[in-house]
């Protein structure tokens, strides 16, 4: 597969191992003033690297061009990755549930690095959305265990993922979306004050309640090592319908903001994302 750009950069990579096809991806940012690729991308492919045998890479001296000869998915225990800081946990975890589902044997690893930011599925919705998700297909038994919280921008954080290895998938059907039955959320905090979170749930209960009263937000309050190495807060908030759909959104707050702006604009999210609909 010869390809231009690095849209997609995850996707092709699983995509060229599942399927045992070489890919070559040319043009990477060749244009940009940082060209080639980035550090996080690097750090996927040593992840890849570690998840599989024979899997050659040639990348030339400037990164924008780059080929995998794609090796067989082998699994592991006991294993380690470091995801650095420019991209979040859930970033890592999201690109390899493909590949490990059909490793060798099942796979056992922890991340460290930031699990809750503005940019990046956190590891709290892929804990709560596409686990259940992935139990459609009959992949039971794909754990997150969240040891330590580690917010943007230096991160902190420790995850354990554990993913068995499975020889076959079911097919799904997921067409009807059903009502809206409920809303549960979690609003998390590290290294502020615990006042911050009691805020950003009412002022975000104060928009959902006036679509439906079955709503309940989770509170987490980290202190000290526990809550990695950076200050933040976040919310997270998923809608379960009569016929099993979750959708969800999250809001992570930014330097200077208020907490009744970040439950507000997460609650008109959610709304949102229910008027989009979410099934295929």
């Amino acid at each position: 597969m010869d390809l231009e750009g690095c849209a997609n950069f995850r996707q092709r990579l699983s995509s060229s191992i599942l399927c045992g096809k070489r890919v070559k991806m040319s043009h990477i940012r060749d244009e940009d003033e940082n060209p080639g690729l980035q550090d996080y991308e690097a750090s996927f492919l040593r992840l890849m690297d570690t998840l599989t045998d024979g899997t050659r890479l040639e990348i030339n001296e400037t990164g924008t061009t780059m080929k995998m000869k794609p090796g067989i998915i082998v699994g592991g225990r006991a294993l380690k990755h470091d995801c650095g800081t420019s991209r979040a946990i859930g970033w890592f975890i999201e690109g390899i549930i493909p590949l490990a589902v059909f490793g060798k044997e099942s796979l056992e690893i922890q991340f460290t690095g930031i699990t809750n930011d503005n940019t990046d599925l956190s590891v709290d919705i892929l804990k709560t959305v596409t686990l259940p998700l992935l139990r459609n297909f009959g992949i039971e038994g794909v754990t997150i265990d969240i040891k330590k919280r580690g917010f943007a921008p230096n991160g902190g954080g420790v995850v354990y993922f554990k993913c068995p290895s499975v020889r076959e998938l079911h097919p799904i059907d997921i067409t009807d979306m059903g009502l809206i039955k409920r809303v549960r959320g979690n609003a998390l905090a590290a290294r502020v004050s615990p006042t911050i979170l009691t805020r950003v749930i009412e002022s975000s209960r104060g928009v959902l309640n006036h679509y439906l009263p079955d709503v309940f937000i989770n509170t987490d309050h980290h202190r000290g090592s526990e809550g990695g190495h950076s200050a933040g807060y976040t919310l997270s908030l998923v809608a379960e319908s009569t016929t099993g759909v979750l959708l969800s959104v999250e809001r992570t707050a930014e330097q200077g903001e208020l907490p009744e702006n970040i439950g507000k604009e997460c609650a008109f999210l959610l709304l949102e994302e229910i008027k989009r609909g979410g099934v295929i």
